[in-house]
């Protein structure tokens, strides 16, 4: 059996404020003609040393969850060494650490294999940045 494999890059606008942005819809309409309905792996890959990827559920308020506790765990402040930027900007190089620029996911049928509330979210904390990148490859 021959394995196949599709790459695109998505531009996304995230702004200047922190952003958990969904990008579900987007990998289902990559994966509607890149798998065409076949079985593999989708990987997800974020270009940039202060964005992450996480797999959650949203539009119930965990969005909002999840950069408050970011807020604790990692405060906006003068703590950090890496300190070119906005005010607390090494929090944002020490991001991906806890919320890495990777994921891999199952593909089955050409769908993704999420549970039922779980959505593929970009989540971006650099607001001096408004400009990202993902790159979506599916594996058959």
């Amino acid at each position: 059996m021959a394995h196949s494999f599709t790459t695109t890059l998505l531009d996304l606008t995230t702004g200047h404020r922190e952003t958990v942005t969904d990008l579900t819809r987007d990998c289902e309409a990559f994966l509607a003609e890149a798998a065409a309905g076949r079985d593999g792996l989708l990987n997800l890959f974020v270009p940039h040393a202060t964005a992450g990827l996480a797999v959650l559920e949203t539009g119930s308020g965990s969005d909002a969850d999840l950069l408050a506790t970011l807020h604790h765990l990692l405060p906006a402040d003068d703590r950090w060494q890496h300190r070119h930027g906005s005010p607390g900007h090494g929090r944002d190089h020490v991001l991906p650490a806890f919320l890495p620029p990777h994921a891999t996911l199952p593909v089955l049928a050409g769908r993704l294999a999420l549970g039922t509330w779980q959505s593929v979210c970009l989540v971006d904390t650099n607001k001096d940045n408004p400009q990202r990148q993902v790159r979506l490859s599916f594996l058959g």
